[in-house]
């Protein structure tokens, strides 16, 4: 069995990085540096997702909302990427989505960095004129076949920093919420029951082919990725230590066919990630039923919300 331990994070400084995510490998480096050398080279970390601190809803358990400030319970396979869609699909229509992919941005000195808080207006005729949102940052944790080593302590979580000027007080991350769940024991029965059995693939982190690390080994494309086109490419760094690593990697965001013959088996795969640097938040991807509508629609209260809504898939292991 494989345990996941699904953390959130509350932003409480600025950060000083990329705008839509933190690196599994930030991640990592500053959980494990808490840990004993032998219990950190067992850890494995996704890439970590920025989300605002707002209210969304469920889909598929009767409807319920929820509030970014804390974790739902994980039952399907669909619940795993509740979080993980960029597109933040889980919002409800009655808050500025465009407005929540977008960070303030501050300055120090000349160094741009990105606040923990946004502040919007309301209008004038609203009882409160103004209002803030926090935010969050949201990652998986899983070890690499050692036992007891996930679920890690509150106080092995809680202050870690990310990005730059760490030594400033930058990037510090509070723990909000955590919990485990089993991957096996989960419903994966949209994948079982997916009609025609078709399914699609759908990156979510770079997959790397090349890497200049110490011993990285080279990957080719999955023979089980069906590709309708030429799979774009991007470059990416590992920085370790003083050293910089340049990595050859298949980006994110694609969606190609799935050529295999076991979607949950594949599926599973996904969420422990595959390829080289998968322990680092590499090569992450959601299985999902083709022609499945990743957004539907509900018409409630005679108002109509966009909601989340999955499609689901798998890769061979």
């Amino acid at each position: 069995m494989t345990t996941i331990q699904e953390v959130l994070f509350e932003l409480e400084t600025d950060y000083f990085g990329h705008p839509y995510y933190v690196s599994g490998h930030a991640l990592y480096t500053a959980i494990a540096r808490r840990l004993d050398s032998d219990v950190g080279r067992e850890l494995c970390v996704s890439n970590g997702v920025f989300l605002p601190g707002e209210y969304g809803k469920i889909v598929g358990t009767g409807g319920s909302s929820f509030y970014t400030t804390g974790l739902e319970p994980v039952e399907t396979y669909d619940d795993v990427f509740r979080f993980r869609d960029p597109a933040q699909r889980w919002l409800l229509d009655s808050r500025p989505r465009d407005a929540h992919n977008t960070l303030d941005v501050q300055s120090h000195g000349g160094r741009l960095t990105f606040s923990p808080t946004c502040r919007f207006g309301k209008p004038p005729e609203n009882h409160y004129s103004k209002r803030s949102v926090t935010w969050h940052v949201h990652c998986y944790i899983h070890s690499d076949g050692a036992d007891g080593v996930v679920p890690l302590s509150e106080s092995v979580l809680d202050g870690i920093r990310v990005g730059g000027a760490r030594n400033y007080g930058l990037g510090e991350l509070r723990l909000a919420d955590t919990q485990t769940f089993e991957l096996e024991s989960l419903d994966y029965s949209r994948l079982e029951d997916a009609v025609g059995g078709q399914f699609e693939i759908e990156l979510l982190s770079p997959y790397v082919l090349q890497s200049e690390h110490h011993g990285a080994d080279d990957q080719s494309v999955p023979w089980w990725w069906d590709a309708p086109h030429e799979l774009r490419r991007r470059e990416e760094r590992l920085v370790v230590g003083d050293e910089v690593f340049a990595v050859e990697a298949i980006d994110h965001g694609q969606r190609v066919t799935y050529a295999g013959t076991d979607p949950v088996s594949t599926a599973m795969n996904g969420v422990r990630r595959v390829g080289t640097h998968s322990k680092f938040g590499f090569g992450e991807f959601r299985v999902r039923p083709a022609g499945d509508d990743r957004v539907t629609w509900s018409d409630e209260i005679g108002s109509v919300h966009r909601t989340w809504s999955g499609r689901s898939g798998e890769a061979e292991p």
